[in-house]
């Protein structure tokens, strides 16, 4: 199983998730997160970074010519969209891109496109609360192009492997704060996600 830190404010938590075998690192540029990183920090940090490990910028509200701008500048490999745009929206970016559900049913995830999705627990806010989704939600349901978000940590890793779940994103489940990653943490959640 693939796994994504995200939440990603600085070098050295990004160097120790790529030493432990993450497959992706995600920084949010969303200004009310308290995980917020600026582009600028962001590409100080991507600049320093091994190649072969996606780098995936999170958006919320932002319009397409920004998230193409940030994206190039930043060199991130992936923008991760966080809100509802309609196919217009999509037809303009120029980088490859991750819808995000913010599922608040078993229904909000079924019937979806054939591509991948990254399927999240719907919060009044956005992303990085730690809310869980329903793991019965899945039940019978083809999970191999769904990242799956949301209470994620070492412990119960392991009640989703079962559902072959494309890959797991973790942010606060290996924080010892908000926005500062706990490097033990780390290493003991991509060895059991990967084990």
């Amino acid at each position: 199983m693939r796994v994504k830190i995200c939440g990603i404010c600085s070098y050295n938590d990004a160097i120790t998730a790529i030493n432990a075998g993450v497959d992706a690192l995600g920084f949010v540029f969303y200004e009310k997160s308290s995980r917020y990183i600026s582009p600028k920090n962001a590409k100080e940090i991507i600049e320093k970074l091994p190649v072969f490990v996606e780098k995936v910028g999170l958006f919320v509200h932002e319009s397409a010519d920004e998230i193409n701008l940030i994206c190039k500048d930043v060199k991130l490999t992936l923008a991760q969209i966080h809100f509802e745009a309609d196919d217009e929206f999509y037809a303009k970016l120029e980088v490859p891109h991750l819808k995000v559900i913010r599922a608040k049913s078993k229904e909000d995830i079924l019937n979806l496109k054939d591509e991948y999705y990254l399927i999240d627990a719907f919060v009044d806010g956005f992303g990085g609360c730690g809310k869980r989704l329903e793991l019965s939600w899945f039940d019978g349901i083809d999970c191999s192009k769904f990242i799956l978000a949301g209470g994620l940590d070492a412990k119960n890793i392991d009640e989703v492997k079962k559902y072959n779940f494309y890959a797991v994103d973790v942010s606060s489940g290996v924080e010892k704060e908000k926005g500062v990653k706990d490097k033990d943490k780390i290493r003991e959640f991509i060895k059991r996600a990967k084990n």
